[in-house]
Protein backbone atom coordinates (compact mmCIF):
# COMPACT_ATOMS: atom_id res chain seq x y z
CA UNK A 1 0.00 0.00 0.00
CA UNK A 2 2.82 2.40 0.88
CA UNK A 3 4.55 1.75 -2.42
CA UNK A 4 1.33 2.50 -4.30
CA UNK A 5 1.22 5.92 -2.58
CA UNK A 6 4.84 6.53 -3.53
CA UNK A 7 4.07 5.72 -7.18
CA UNK A 8 0.61 7.29 -7.40
CA UNK A 9 1.00 10.43 -5.31
CA UNK A 10 4.77 10.84 -5.04
CA UNK A 11 4.66 10.52 -1.25
CA UNK A 12 8.03 10.63 0.42
CA UNK A 13 7.89 7.21 2.05
CA UNK A 14 10.81 4.92 2.80
CA UNK A 15 10.41 1.25 3.56
CA UNK A 16 13.02 -1.06 5.01
CA UNK A 17 13.22 -4.82 4.76
CA UNK A 18 15.74 -6.89 6.59
CA UNK A 19 17.25 -10.33 6.77
CA UNK A 20 17.13 -12.39 9.99
CA UNK A 21 18.06 -10.46 13.13
CA UNK A 22 19.84 -11.82 16.17
CA UNK A 23 20.97 -10.29 19.43
CA UNK A 24 20.23 -10.01 23.13
CA UNK A 25 16.57 -9.79 24.09
CA UNK A 26 15.23 -11.56 21.02
CA UNK A 27 12.03 -13.50 21.69
CA UNK A 28 12.81 -17.00 22.90
CA UNK A 29 10.78 -18.63 20.13
CA UNK A 30 13.21 -17.43 17.44
CA UNK A 31 15.81 -19.85 16.08
CA UNK A 32 19.01 -18.65 17.77
CA UNK A 33 17.43 -18.23 21.24
CA UNK A 34 15.73 -21.62 20.79
CA UNK A 35 19.06 -23.29 20.03
CA UNK A 36 20.84 -21.60 22.93
CA UNK A 37 18.07 -22.30 25.44
CA UNK A 38 17.77 -25.95 24.40
CA UNK A 39 21.53 -26.41 24.73
CA UNK A 40 21.56 -24.66 28.13
CA UNK A 41 18.91 -27.14 29.31
CA UNK A 42 20.73 -30.11 27.72
CA UNK A 43 17.76 -30.67 25.43
CA UNK A 44 17.90 -31.63 21.78
CA UNK A 45 17.68 -28.85 19.21
CA UNK A 46 15.08 -29.43 16.48
CA UNK A 47 16.59 -28.93 13.02
CA UNK A 48 14.33 -28.94 9.96
CA UNK A 49 15.08 -31.40 7.17
CA UNK A 50 18.80 -32.02 6.91
CA UNK A 51 19.69 -28.56 8.21
CA UNK A 52 20.69 -27.24 4.79
CA UNK A 53 18.29 -24.27 4.80
CA UNK A 54 20.35 -21.08 4.57
CA UNK A 55 19.68 -17.79 6.34
CA UNK A 56 21.34 -14.39 6.18
CA UNK A 57 21.97 -12.94 9.65
CA UNK A 58 22.40 -9.37 10.89
CA UNK A 59 22.90 -8.20 14.47
CA UNK A 60 19.96 -6.12 15.70
CA UNK A 61 22.30 -3.19 16.43
CA UNK A 62 23.48 -3.13 12.81
CA UNK A 63 19.89 -3.39 11.62
CA UNK A 64 19.02 -0.33 13.73
CA UNK A 65 21.95 1.60 12.24
CA UNK A 66 20.61 0.77 8.79
CA UNK A 67 17.10 1.93 9.70
CA UNK A 68 18.51 5.18 11.06
CA UNK A 69 20.53 5.75 7.89
CA UNK A 70 17.44 5.25 5.73
CA UNK A 71 15.26 7.41 7.99
CA UNK A 72 17.72 10.31 7.92
CA UNK A 73 19.21 10.05 4.42
CA UNK A 74 17.04 7.76 2.31
CA UNK A 75 15.05 8.71 -0.75
CA UNK A 76 11.52 7.46 -1.21
CA UNK A 77 11.32 3.77 -1.98
CA UNK A 78 12.48 0.46 -0.54
CA UNK A 79 15.80 -0.35 1.12
CA UNK A 80 16.91 -3.84 2.01
CA UNK A 81 19.18 -4.04 5.03
CA UNK A 82 21.44 -7.06 5.11
CA UNK A 83 24.85 -8.25 6.16
CA UNK A 84 25.74 -10.66 3.39
CA UNK A 85 26.58 -13.16 6.14
CA UNK A 86 24.88 -16.50 5.50
CA UNK A 87 24.92 -19.82 7.33
CA UNK A 88 23.04 -23.05 6.84
CA UNK A 89 20.98 -24.04 9.86
CA UNK A 90 23.26 -26.99 10.57
CA UNK A 91 26.33 -24.70 10.42
CA UNK A 92 24.65 -22.37 12.91
CA UNK A 93 23.73 -25.18 15.30
CA UNK A 94 27.23 -26.61 14.95
CA UNK A 95 28.82 -23.25 15.79
CA UNK A 96 26.59 -22.80 18.83
CA UNK A 97 27.35 -26.34 20.01
CA UNK A 98 31.06 -25.60 19.65
CA UNK A 99 30.80 -22.31 21.55
CA UNK A 100 28.78 -23.98 24.31
CA UNK A 101 30.97 -27.11 24.51
CA UNK A 102 28.18 -29.44 23.42
CA UNK A 103 28.46 -32.52 21.21
CA UNK A 104 26.43 -31.77 18.10
CA UNK A 105 25.61 -35.43 17.49
CA UNK A 106 24.00 -35.65 20.93
CA UNK A 107 22.42 -32.21 20.77
CA UNK A 108 20.25 -32.24 17.65
CA UNK A 109 17.26 -34.06 16.31
CA UNK A 110 16.23 -33.70 12.72
CA UNK A 111 12.53 -33.03 12.21
CA UNK A 112 10.38 -33.03 9.10
CA UNK A 113 10.73 -29.79 7.17
CA UNK A 114 7.71 -27.50 6.97
CA UNK A 115 5.78 -27.43 3.70
CA UNK A 116 6.80 -24.42 1.62
CA UNK A 117 9.74 -23.64 3.90
CA UNK A 118 12.22 -21.29 2.20
CA UNK A 119 15.45 -23.05 1.36
CA UNK A 120 17.37 -19.77 1.38
CA UNK A 121 16.37 -16.49 2.94
CA UNK A 122 18.70 -13.65 2.04
CA UNK A 123 18.33 -10.21 0.49
CA UNK A 124 20.09 -7.91 -1.93
CA UNK A 125 21.18 -4.89 0.09
CA UNK A 126 23.21 -3.24 -2.67
CA UNK A 127 20.90 -0.20 -2.97
CA UNK A 128 21.57 1.01 0.58
CA UNK A 129 25.30 0.48 0.00
CA UNK A 130 25.34 1.98 -3.50
CA UNK A 131 23.74 5.16 -2.18
CA UNK A 132 26.38 5.21 0.59
CA UNK A 133 23.71 5.40 3.28
CA UNK A 134 25.02 2.53 5.29
CA UNK A 135 28.17 0.51 5.15
CA UNK A 136 28.05 -2.49 7.38
CA UNK A 137 31.36 -3.51 8.79
CA UNK A 138 31.39 -7.22 8.14
CA UNK A 139 30.03 -8.74 11.34
CA UNK A 140 32.19 -10.66 13.76
CA UNK A 141 29.46 -13.24 14.09
CA UNK A 142 31.42 -15.57 16.38
CA UNK A 143 32.19 -12.79 18.86
CA UNK A 144 28.65 -11.42 18.72
CA UNK A 145 27.10 -14.88 19.15
CA UNK A 146 29.22 -15.42 22.28
CA UNK A 147 27.65 -12.26 23.73
CA UNK A 148 24.19 -13.56 22.83
CA UNK A 149 24.94 -16.90 24.52
CA UNK A 150 26.03 -15.03 27.68
CA UNK A 151 22.84 -12.98 27.60
CA UNK A 152 20.56 -16.02 27.44
CA UNK A 153 22.63 -17.86 30.04
CA UNK A 154 21.91 -14.99 32.47
CA UNK A 155 18.19 -14.58 31.73
CA UNK A 156 16.35 -16.05 34.74
CA UNK A 157 13.44 -17.69 32.90
CA UNK A 158 14.87 -19.31 29.86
Amino acid sequence: MCLSYVETYGCDIVITRCCNNYGPGQHKEKFIPTIINKLLKNQKVPVYGEGMNVREWIHVYDHCLGIWAVATQGKKGVYNIGSGFELSNIELVSLLCEKMNKDIDKSIRFVKDRLGHDFRYAIDSSKIQDECLFELNYPDFEKEIEEVIKYYDQVPSR
